[in-house]
């Protein structure tokens, strides 16, 4: 599938000397597409002490598709004194929401791996899950477009496997020693400290322009993922492609993913805006609320397990982190299930406190040479010692591991929290008292050990030529969505891109989406009134993929209410037969149900009888709610018009596509709010089960009546 090591070295060679006397500087973000920028300034790139670079696009591995090198300086350097940029927040994934629960294996692995944990049906190993937005402070709030953290501590037996993924399958660099540029660029700008938590500006966009390897992840970062309805309704993914490692050592390459069992669902973008404005803790609220009523989120644990020569065989390569496995090739084996059953008890101990290290991994799983993974595998330890402030992080009560005692020859430091005893602090030592051993010594049938992978080659700070397709499954996500998706997706570009000031950042990511989808490049480019600039030139030609179902969204919601929320508009002299029916068959499918009034104190009922409300109408917007029910009498409805509250409360239901019960006395309301009569508008007369089929799920029919999508 590569070049030679040799070969790749002369050609690099010759590339950065085109690249050297070349007037106008190129850029070719790492796979060899090329962008003309302004001419190119004499200042170079160094190391803090000056030391100038002649690659700042790859790590230094053993080969092309080699594991990264430990003597890599540049690389160490780079992400050291960025994990150090912030104290004590966590750089990224600051946001975050966690709970306890339990992992139960229903399947077990034992042909591939001896880890226990995926070997020993029905034994229930405790875990600890946090949930976060990646690119806002923890002070931000929860709903803007951005990837979801995803990452899973497991107080195994064997000791700690965190699990650290996202809710996206794909990442938007391949090799970690960009990471410090992408977050850089998408945080808030260098000069102004602004916007917060949002991808829509120029840095952003400037940086991927340039990087035609995000292609891929901004499809998914553009799409409905970007804005899930509830964490219980994410899935997960390790991201990164893993190692099963069974008895006799034999590796099989996996990939880890979690699927709730409320479905995968989304809010809508002008929905997701006003919710952060009416809750800012609506998912954070939403996954605590859950717990504590007993609606314990649920998610299947599955893997895709591949051989070497399965791997070899892919139209791309396995260690690029910028590619997924279609499920169409390599089904999703499901072996396991996680239910989050436990909020924590206190937020700082546990959520805030809470460390996750991609290199904490059981005997029988391992890594592989994916160079985004390698990366991780030192910045995380190097990023908990700056948060946590100590080599002892371990030991707080969060992070220890519960499946068996922890025990080394490691001593002292900030924060040491245990009194070791003994005289020998080394291994190995004879100064044993008598009936003792000295201390903890090595397992080496029980113990971890890496899979023996050869690994020998030139070292290179190269990339592989595997590497180098960054549009072919760009193209199979796009036309994997059904028109509805592709038609958000294409708007959700349109929006963040009319938010930047650069023509030519605009026109660089035209020319990229060029080369996913012409169609798509047009929408974009007719949404933001510009020309189309021709296709940028790609590294390698983009191929089309069979189109994966697995990849949508819309039409794959649960035929059911569970774990979604239903509010009813009542006012006095509401007929409260019809709430208590409206109530009583949404709960009976699952269902949240919140009375909405115009006041906290309630209404008096048409009967007299005072029904309390849990929300009142200014504070509690449809927004917060996936379907509404209007039980209203005529002097109330009369009240509610004069009230702006109330016809937002309609009006934001109807254009988010949302199901509406109403009584006739509610009608007038319904005229001035602007909630034409459609299949997902329900007079409660026919009974409360006919509100049931529509507020299931949105009313996609409605949407190109009430809003102009690109």
């Amino acid at each position: 599938m590569a070049k030679s090591a040799s070969a790749l070295a002369r050609a690099s060679k010759t590339k950065a000397k085109a690249k050297r006397i070349a007037a106008p500087a190129t850029v070719t973000g790492g796979g060899g597409e090329t962008h003309q920028t302004a001419t190119a300034a004499e200042a170079r790139i160094t190391t803090n002490f000056g030391v100038p670079l002649s690659d700042d696009q790859n790590s230094l591995r053993a080969g092309p598709r080699g594991p990264s090198l430990l003597e890599d300086f540049v690389l160490r350097e780079k992400i050291q004194h960025f994990d150090h940029e912030r104290i004590p927040e966590r750089i990224v994934h600051a946001r975050g929401s966690a709970a306890h629960g339990y992992f139960e294996l229903t399947k077990s692995l034992a042909k591939y791996t001896r880890a226990k944990v995926l070997t020993e049906v029905g034994v229930r190993t405790e875990v600890f899950t946090r949930f976060s937005t990646v690119a806002g402070g923890a002070g931000s709030v929860d709903t803007p477009r951005d990837v979801r953290g995803f990452a899973v501590k497991l107080y195994t037996r064997e000791g700690n496997w965190d699990l650290v993924g996202n809710n996206m399958p794909v990442f938007f660099i391949q090799d970690a020693i960009k990471f410090p540029d992408l977050i850089h660029a998408v945080k808030m700008e260098a000069d102004r400290g602004y916007p917060q938590a949002a991808s829509a500006h120029d840095t952003f966009w400037d940086f991927i322009g340039l990087m035609p390897e995000a292609t891929h992840m901004i499809m998914w970062a553009m799409s409905d993922r970007a804005i899930p309805r509830s964490l219980r309704m994410m899935e997960g993914f390790g991201v990164n492609t893993f190692r099963l490692v069974n008895d006799k050592d034999e590796a099989t390459f996996v990939k880890f993913h979690w699927r709730p069992k409320l479905g995968t669902q989304s809010t809508g973008w002008d929905e997701a805006v006003k919710i952060a404005g009416a809750d800012p803790d609506f998912h954070r609220r939403d996954l605590h609320e859950a717990i504590a009523s007993g609606g314990f989120p649920e998610w299947e644990f599955g893997v895709q397990l591949l051989s070497q020569v399965q791997a070899d065989g892919l139209p791309f390569d396995i260690l690029d982190a910028t590619k997924l496995i279609p499920e169409e090739l390599y089904p999703i084996q499901v072996v396991g299930r996680m239910v989050l059953d436990r909020n924590p008890d206190n937020f700082f101990a546990e959520t805030e406190q809470a460390a996750f290290l991609p290199t904490n991994v059981p005997p029988g799983i391992d890594f592989s040479e994916d160079p985004l993974l390698q990366g991780r595998l030192f910045s995380y330890q190097d990023t908990q010692l700056s948060r946590l402030g100590t080599v002892n992080f371990h030991q707080i009560p969060i992070n220890q591991a519960k499946g068996c005692p922890f025990q080394n020859m490691q001593r002292d430091g900030h924060m040491q929290m245990q009194v070791p005893k003994g005289r020998a602090n080394y291994e190995p030592n004879s100064l044993a008292e008598a009936g003792e051993i000295g201390g903890p010594r090595e397992d080496p049938e029980g113990g971890f050990r890496s899979a023996p992978v050869a690994t020998q080659s030139t070292k290179v700070r190269l990339r592989a030529e595997s590497f180098a397709d960054h549009y072919s499954q760009a193209r199979l996500f796009y036309r994997s969505q059904t028109a509805i998706e592709q038609a958000h997706l294409a708007s959700a570009l349109v929006f963040e891109l009319s938010k930047c000031s650069f023509d030519h950042v605009r026109d660089r990511v035209l020319a990229n989406l060029g080369n996913v989808d012409a169609d798509l490049a047009r929408r974009v480019a007719v949404g933001l009134n510009v020309p189309l600039p021709p296709a940028s030139k790609p590294a390698v030609p983009p191929i089309d993929m069979k189109p994966s179902p697995a990849l949508r969204i819309v039409g794959k919601y649960p035929d059911s209410l569970m774990g979604r929320a239903v509010g009813i508009l009542v006012t006095d002299g509401a007929d409260g037969s019809v709430v208590k029916a409206v109530r009583k068959a949404c709960e009976a499918e699952g269902a949240t149900v919140k009375i909405v009034a115009p006041k906290i104190g309630g209404v008096t009922l048409q009967s007299g009888k005072l029904l309390k409300a849990d929300g009142q109408l200014a504070g509690t917007p449809s927004v917060v709610f996936d379907a509404v029910a209007l039980v209203v009498s005529e002097d109330g409805c009369t009240q509610l018009l004069g009230d702006s509250a109330a016809i937002d409360f309609v009006h934001n239901a109807f254009v988010h596509l949302k199901a509406i019960g109403h009584t006739a006395q509610a009608k007038p309301l319904l005229v001035k709010a602007g909630a034409a009569p459609d299949a997902g508008m329900v007079d409660l007369a026919a009974g409360a089960e006919a509100f049931l089929p529509p507020a299931r799920t949105r009313q996609w029919k409605r949407e190109p009546k009430v809003r102009m999508l690109a």
